[in-house]
Formats: structure tokens, C-alpha cells, sequence
């Protein structure tokens, strides 16, 4: 079974996470098919930009809890898009949960349907958003960051904009992509590989200076007490007995 659908049109690759059923969890596998696709995107003279999208309902509802990336292939996935020499374009129509907001960080630019909604949910099971922070804290508002790291509230597509995690939000995203992408049809290659350089360098800096800390952290949570606890409550369905 294919994770990750392909399709190109006037040199847009569109990638789309294809594992409606698990909400398009990150797991293990689809994060292997991701990173693959990227390489070859890379390898690929005629594709000018990639679009990052989705089938069903959810973007990408974080990690998949029963086969989980390993967190060095988390970051490798999350690098990939910030350092590929071509802008990467996230379309969202749905939502966005926990590791899922890595990836749409880690894109360039960012269109979400006005029905789209957002949380960071990792503290609501034991752990926090340890290795997504490297694309996630160089793009967002720090105090709003704050909030919904520790809150693990849910927010809108108008809320995700003011804070700098999404690029534009409307009724019709495609609509909102429209400009975006004849805009890049427009741009020539080099233009917009050394353009995507300049806007990147600090966010790989954070890469460079902080994956492996992050990478080790997510490691530990994932494996403490608290965090079997969290991931077991969500998937029974209750309440972990830390909720007051």
C-alpha cells in the first residue's frame, strides 16, 4: 500500500499524505515513503515547487502511537523539506495535531482551509514537542506558542495565520494557493533555490545547534511512565488519571 500519492502538474509535484485511515499519522513507514519522495523531488529538474496535502479529513494527526518514526527519522523528514532547493507548500483542509504542525512548519508557505483546526496535543499525553520545535519556534509567535504548547488548546485557521504558522487562510484553500503558485511558476530555479537558502539558514542553524538535544528528549518522554500512561488513556478513550 501507497502512503504518499503523487501528482504533478505544470511543474508542481503534489505529495499527498495517504493514510486516511490512521488520520495520516506519522508513522514509521509513512514518514520512510515521505523522506523517499522528497529525494527524489530533489533529484528532479522539472519540478519547480512541491505541494505537501492530504486525503480525508486531518492533515496529520502527530505520530501514530502504535508504530511511531524514530525521532532521528522525524528530524531527517523535517530537514528534508527545509533544506530541498525548492519551495515546499503545505495545503491543508482539515486538521493539524502534534507532530503534524513539524510538518507544516517546516514548509515554506502555507494554505489552510478556514475549517482547519490546530493543537498541540503532547502534553496532553505525557511528553512534549520536543523535535517539531526545530522548524515550529523560528516561524510562530513565542508568547501564542507558549499558550498552546501548554495548554494543548484547540485553534482556528484565522488564529494558526496571526501567529505565523499558516501563510493565508480561506473559505476555498485552493483558492488561497492560486497566486501562490503561479507566483512560483513564474520564479525562475536559481531564484528560488538561493531565495529559499536565505529565508532557511537560521531554521537549519536551530537544526544544527539543537536536533540532537531534542532528539534525545523526545526519546525520554516517549519512554517514561507518564507518557505510557497518556498514550494509553488516548487510546482507550479516557481520561489520563493526571486530569483534575
Amino acid at each position: 500500500m501507497t502512503l504518499i500519492g503523487r501528482t504533478r502538474a505544470r511543474g508542481i509535484e503534489t505529495l499527498s499524505l495517504d493514510s486516511a485511515d490512521t488520520r495520516n499519522a506519522l508513522s514509521a513507514a509513512l514518514v520512510g515513503e515521505l523522506a523517499d519522495a522528497l529525494t527524489e523531488c530533489a533529484k528532479d529538474g522539472d519540478v519547480r515547487a512541491v505541494v505537501l496535502t492530504h486525503s480525508g479529513n486531518t492533515f496529520c494527526a502527530g505520530a501514530d502511537l502504535r508504530d511511531p518514526p524514530h525521532p532521528d527519522a522525524l528530524v531527517g523528514v523535517l530537514r528534508q523539506i527545509v533544506e530541498l532547493r525548492k519551495p515546499v507548500v503545505a495545503r491543508v483542509a482539515g486538521h493539524v495535531r502534534a507532530g503534524g504542525l513539524g510538518l507544516l512548519a517546516a514548509c515554506d508557505i502555507a494554505a489552510a482551509s478556514a475549517a482547519s483546526s490546530f493543537a498541540f496535543t503532547e502534553v496532553r499525553i505525557g511528553v512534549a514537542p520536543a523535535v517539531i520545535s526545530l522548524p515550529v519556534i523560528p516561524r510562530a509567535d513565542p508568547r501564542a506558542l507558549a499558550r498552546y504548547y501548554l495548554t494543548g488548546e484547540r485553534f482556528d485557521a484565522a488564529e494558526a495565520a496571526r501567529i505565523g504558522l499558516v501563510t493565508a487562510a480561506g473559505d476555498d484553500v485552493d483558492a488561497v494557493l492560486e497566486p501562490i503558485l503561479d507566483g512560483l511558476r513564474r520564479s525562475s530555479p536559481q531564484g528560488l533555490a538561493e531565495t529559499k537558502q536565505l529565508l532557511t539558514a537560521r531554521v537549519l542553524e536551530g537544526f544544527d545547534r539543537d536536533a540532537a538535544d531534542l532528539t534525545a528528549l523526545s526519546a525520554r518522554l516517549f519512554s517514561s511512565a507518564q507518557a505510557r500512561e497518556g498514550m494509553t488513556a488516548f487510546l482507550e478513550r479516557r481520561d489520563p488519571s493526571w486530569v483534575m
